[in-house]
């Protein structure tokens, strides 16, 4: 190939300078396609990973949705196309569950994060022992759920040596049964425990976060402590919490193992989610076709609201929003 000293583009006709125009572009295209396979290398073991672990299985449940198949009657499968779907519209106690599910969300998330608030603006004061309270205050969100849900059902609720009675019993509460009275609360209850301290890391990063010549710019103006919570640190931490409110959400849609320990979803379906009476569908009544249309269901669902979730999030950490 033909040099092309320094300056002589300035001589070159029309066609020969859109032609050196095009060598370079190419040149510039294949170094930023090489530059970005080298950067994306690294991560396709992973991605290899996460689509063997995840896609994989959606395709299989994707067409075990189209069939009639009952465990029972391993060689009954038979192809029904969008029937499952119909039967899982059609079904009442489905739409009983899946709002049972939006109130387990809706009631977690909202009073984590107003626990959390409370906490972490408790946290971020200097006093003898914040470390240790802090500790203390994380420890429910490293207990396993599993452990967690059985603790709240055994040594919590238990109605004859449960802790909250006799926390009550000065108050002239004695031996009420706290799981079978009032499931989906001692669900919850056992939920808020665990996810209050998640909140109160993410607010505390963020008031942590805060400029403090802010704060004492609004003290010198005259203003008092609520005014300073109300017009700077709240919407300050308004970001932290709507990122703590979607990462909680999403999380808790997948709730199965308080249910399964603490009440397996009665008495009847007082106390289940989607996820628990997929579960039932599935491994209790022997029906794949529909356990599997109903996890697509809930899938579709769940990837649309936390889509606009994120993109909620996205603009209000980076001002913009995210490129489609």
């Amino acid at each position: 190939m033909t040099a092309i000293a320094p300056g002589a583009s300035e001589h070159l006709t029309g066609s020969e300078a859109d032609r050196v125009a095009r060598i370079k572009h190419a040149k510039q295209q294949g170094v930023s396609r090489a530059e970005g396979w080298r950067r994306r290398g690294p991560l396709l073991p992973a991605l290899i990973f996460m689509i063997i672990v995840t896609q994989v299985p959606f395709l299989f449940t994707l067409y075990f949705s189209t069939l009639s198949w009952n465990l029972v009657r391993p060689g009954s499968r038979e192809f029904v196309g969008f029937q499952n779907y119909v039967d899982v519209v059609q079904d009442s106690t489905f739409w009983q569950v899946a709002v049972n599910s939006v109130l387990i969300i809706v009631v977690t998330v909202l009073v984590s994060v107003l626990l959390g608030l409370g906490l972490a603006l408790l946290l971020d004061r200097v006093f003898l022992g914040r470390g240790i309270v802090r500790t203390l205050l994380i420890t429910p969100f490293l207990v396993t759920p599993v452990a967690g849900a059985l603790m709240w059902k055994t040594a919590m609720l238990d109605p004859v040596f449960g802790i909250v009675n006799w926390l009550l019993s000065p108050f002239g509460v004695h031996q009420v049964d706290w799981v079978s009275r009032f499931p989906l609360t001692s669900v919850m209850i056992n939920l808020v425990w665990q996810w209050t301290p998640f909140m109160m890391l993410l607010i505390l990063a963020g008031l942590q976060s805060m400029p403090r010549d802010i704060l004492e710019a609004g003290r010198v103006d005259g203003a008092g402590t609520f005014q300073l919570f109300r017009e700077l640190t709240l919407p300050h931490l308004r970001r932290f919490i709507e990122l703590g409110a979607v990462l909680g959400a999403i999380y808790l849609v997948n709730t199965f193992d308080p249910i399964y320990m603490m009440t397996q979803g009665g008495p009847g379906t007082a106390s289940s989610n989607l996820p628990f009476y997929i579960y039932q569908r599935a491994f209790l009544g022997f029906d794949i076709g529909q356990a599997a249309a109903m996890g697509v269901i809930v899938v579709i669902f769940t990837i649309i609201i936390a889509t606009f979730a994120l993109r909620l999030i996205f603009r209000s950490f980076t001002g913009k929003e995210e490129a489609a």
